[in-house]
């Protein structure tokens, strides 16, 4: 490597995109951008991820089945029971100091686009967003082997990174996106997945819209010294 300022360039400036330009993304493009994510490291080489890529009519058709379940769930809360996520991605209980994290990120970015605390309409449609992948042409849906462990979830971790640096690499955003995981049962039968296989994520990816004043939400980290200790 020549350089580090290509892969800070592309860690810095890689955000979680929530407005996208229609404009195709090449195949052979997305290709290669998961043929190098493939590189990521895995506990004795079990390479867990698996990748349904969606386009045109086979994305726009998944877009309005989950629509149609989040208006619904929205209309009547009680149907919520019929939506859960395959694994705790969240924990049962917040604490300190994580969800004062999760406030600010929520009420900062419902700032940014003029939502009041209250104004529940606003906040469904803007949730909704994330089920019509910010209106990205592309939507990535992940899973994994239910035979594997917690351990290839990590491996995963790092495989959806490589995924993200690598479409900034090529000028490309992305948006990873736990929000589907509670729709896995439309999802997963939409994609053709096996029974075996447990929804890990989705991610949208595309152009970004940069005109879209949500695309300069930035989100803050804590500095090293919160969260790195020096043995020596």
């Amino acid at each position: 490597m020549n350089s580090s300022h290509s892969v800070d360039d592309a860690i810095l400036s890689r955000i979680s995109c929530r407005a996208f330009l229609a404009q195709e993304v090449a195949q052979q493009t997305l290709n290669d951008i998961l043929d190098t994510a493939s590189r990521a490291p895995s506990g004795t080489n079990t390479q867990p991820w698996k990748v349904y890529v969606l386009r045109g009519a086979a994305r726009d058709a998944l877009v309005e089945k989950v629509c149609a379940a989040h208006d619904a769930v929205y209309a009547n809360p009680e149907l919520a029971a019929n939506y859960r996520d395959e694994y705790d991605y969240y924990p049962t209980k917040w604490v300190s100091p994580f969800i004062e994290r999760r406030r600010e990120n929520g009420w900062s970015l419902y700032k940014l686009l003029g939502i009041e605390r209250g104004e529940k309409d606003k906040m469904h449609a803007q949730h909704q967003r994330n089920y019509r992948f910010f209106d990205a042409p592309v939507g990535l849906v992940f899973t994994v082997s239910r035979d594997l462990g917690r351990g290839s979830l990590l491996d995963y971790g790092m495989f959806l990174q490589n995924i993200m640096l690598a479409a900034r690499a090529r000028g490309l955003h992305t948006c990873p996106q736990g929000a589907w995981n509670g729709f896995a049962g439309i999802v997963k039968p939409h994609v053709g997945a096996l029974a075996d296989e447990m929804m890990v994520t989705c991610m949208a990816i595309g152009y970004a819209d940069e005109s879209n004043p949500v695309n300069s939400f930035r989100t803050p980290r804590v500095g090293v010294s919160e969260f790195a200790r020096w043995v020596e």
